[in-house]
This record gives structure tokens, sequence and C-alpha cells, in this order.
């Protein structure tokens, strides 16, 4: 389901960016990542590892957004609309 739903912007990244270390990289794989354990989560409610692997998944995506927003406000409003996340309240 995830996998069918991402396969456009995935071709799309690996054509712009061939650096899998960029910031725009690093929060798309763990976007996937976070959508595929929410999915998890939705059949295994009280599987507690999942839910403190993905916390520590969002913290880290979090941590590389507020980066880039202070970086680059134009490439996190980009990266924002195209993965389809909602904007930081803090920043």
């Amino acid at each position: 389901m995830v996998k069918n739903s991402f396969i456009s912007i995935i071709s799309q990244e690996k054509k712009k960016e061939e650096n899998p270390g960029s910031v725009e990289f690093q929060v798309f794989n763990f976007t996937n990542k976070i959508r595929r354990l929410t999915s998890h989560l939705e059949l295994h409610r009280k599987d507690y590892l999942s839910q403190r692997g993905l916390r520590k998944i969002l913290g880290k995506r979090q941590r590389l957004l507020s980066y880039l927003s202070k970086k680059n406000g134009i490439r996190y409003k980009n990266l924002i609309n195209q993965l389809d996340i909602r904007e930081s309240q803090i920043r």
C-alpha cells in the first residue's frame, strides 16, 4: 500500500537527488518508515517496542526538518508540500 503511493516520488527523488545523505532524502526515508510503522500499529496496538521506534524516528525527522527550515526555507516548504507533512508548530 505505502510502496505503491510513493513509487513516483522515489523516481523523482532519485533523478533529482543522487546523494543519499541529503536532508531531503533522509526525511523522505523517515517518512516512509513512519507510514509503514503507523499502519503496523493500527493492527498491533500493544506493540510497545514499535511505538518506541516510531517516536524515535519522529524525533529524528523533526530535528532534520527544523535544521532544513533554518538553513533553507524554500527547500523546507517544497519538501513539506511534496511529502504531505504538516508544518511544525515549534521552530
